[in-house]
């Protein structure tokens, strides 16, 4: 049986947000519904939902995984680093973006045109 720790340990600088939680949060910024996480782990949706929900707990491997999944430092999703996620781009635009890819040269030209005028208009 282990013995009890005799000097008090410092606390360590976790953010309170439960790990759970961080998990949502990360994942709703990558623009991952859970069975998309899921399937990118190799895990069931509700498994993934379990983990997300706080319902099982997270062991090492698993961190690892969705930190890997999540494209996160382990430490970040643990809350030991105090980082905002940037947001990435949701599922439907990222779609959009891969179908643009494959227009003629010409069309994307035209289309980036087009981008360039709307976000000069809607910054003047």
């Amino acid at each position: 049986m282990p013995q009890p720790r005799k000097a008090k340990l410092e606390p360590l600088p976790v953010n309170t947000e439960p790990i759970a939680d961080r998990i949502k949060r990360f994942r709703t910024l990558r623009g991952l519904t859970q069975v998309q996480l899921a399937d990118k782990i190799g895990i069931s949706r509700g498994l993934e939902a379990s983990y997300e929900s706080g319902r099982i707990r997270l062991y090492d491997d698993m961190v690892a995984r969705f930190a890997l999944a999540l494209d996160v430092s382990a430490d970040a999703l643990l809350g030991l680093e105090d980082t905002t996620p940037q947001a990435m781009p949701g599922v439907r635009f990222t779609k959009r973006l891969k179908e643009l890819e494959k227009l003629p040269e010409a069309k994307k030209k035209a289309l980036i045109s087009t981008l360039d005028d709307l976000i000069r208009a809607n910054n003047s």
